[in-house]
């Protein structure tokens, strides 16, 4: 059986519908999607466990509050873990709570 895992990425004029990508491999199918912002990353998130993802990934321009988001807003249907900067180098050495 293939786990359907997700990265979810975060940066200013991302567009989940154009910056997407599914990766398969024999034991995980990875969907990599670039949002703008928290808000659309949990829309995104629940669009995702509806698909049957159960784990996902985000990207080190999540701070503390936008994991916390996204753990709240999937529950229990999925498992979220991520990559982490104290301070993003893309962002200007800032945390995305600071900017989205």
């Amino acid at each position: 059986m293939v786990t359907k895992a997700a990265f979810i990425y975060i940066a200013p004029e991302n567009d989940p519908r154009v910056h997407r990508a599914v990766i398969d491999s024999p034991v995980i199918q990875l969907t990599v999607v670039g949002v703008v912002n928290y808000a659309e990353a949990e829309r995104i998130a629940l669009e995702l466990v509806s698909e049957g993802v159960t784990a996902f990934e985000l990207c080190a321009g999540f701070g503390n509050d936008g994991v916390a988001r996204i753990a709240k807003c999937v529950g229990e249907k999925a498992v979220v873990g991520v990559v982490r900067f104290d301070l993003h180098p893309a962002f200007g050495h800032k945390s995305g709570d600071s900017i989205f």
